[in-house]
């Protein structure tokens, strides 16, 4: 079966309070959605899946290994699916054979390694010839509050950064493809300056019915900025597909 379909994907949304406090989610799963190629794979890794079990929402009959160091992970609700294996294991040393997937996800997972370059060398050699590898990333335009009003009732960037263990801000298309060495398919940006408002009041330092209140209060705008959105205009994230093509891909 191929990718699920727009509408039933996105209800799937995770993350708690999914169209106030998790509306953010829901834009991070369109672009993934948008650049996800209709192929009938049979096996993913999910490299970093955590407790979210995004990539088997989005490919609801796909075999899916969810590769993360956290072992409480195990425990999910996601990961006890029959067709859902969960493994403990480091991204720059995967436990797996060469040409072993279909296809790998990566989302929002290159920010936190710091061999992120071993990490992708991974990915290319347990990609079966002509898989796939799905990103989603922080881009040159992510900052935290993005808006400078915002800044007494949110922690830093940097405190943020720390707190989600981001070793790096982010990439620019241009690093990702230096990094990923991979012909790019397509990519696609989310959270953009009206949709990034909501975002921040999300996580800022205001208590959880405040920050309801103020979610609830933008959603207007939010979803303006959400309808308004185009794959190709400017976002703070960006995701994107990439193409191991035949057998020689070089590691």
């Amino acid at each position: 079966m191929y990718k699920d379909k727009l509408n039933h994907f996105l209800s799937k949304n995770p993350f708690s309070r999914p169209l106030t406090q998790g509306f953010f989610y829901r834009e991070k799963m369109r672009a993934i959605h948008r650049i996800a190629p209709e192929v009938n794979f049979r096996e993913i890794l999910e490299v970093g899946g955590g407790q979210s079990g995004l990539t088997a929402l989005l490919y609801p009959q796909a075999k899916i290994t969810n590769l993360d160091l956290n072992s409480e992970y195990s425990q999910a609700l996601c990961n006890q699916q029959e067709r859902v294996r969960f493994v403990c294991g480091d991204a720059t040393a995967l436990p797996f054979n060469d040409n072993s997937f279909d296809a790998v996800t990566m989302f929002d997972v290159l920010e936190h390694i710091a061999q992120h370059e071993k990490a992708v060398s991974e990915v290319r050699r347990i990609l079966r010839p002509d898989g796939f590898l799905l990103v989603s990333t922080p881009n040159e335009n992510w900052r935290f509050p993005y808006y400078g009003f915002m800044k007494p009732i949110c922690p830093s960037d940097t405190d943020v950064m720390a707190e989600w263990g981001h070793v790096r801000r982010g990439y620019t298309l241009e690093e990702l493809k230096d990094l990923i060495n991979l012909p790019c398919l397509g990519h696609a940006t989310f959270i953009n300056s009206l949709t990034v408002v909501g975002h921040d009041f999300a996580f800022s330092k205001l208590s959880p019915l405040q920050r309801e209140f103020f979610c609830t209060a933008l959603s207007p705008l939010t979803w303006l900025g959400y309808y308004l959105h185009k794959p190709e205009a400017m976002g703070t994230e960006t995701a994107s597909a990439w193409q191991k093509v035949g057998q020689s891909v070089q590691n």
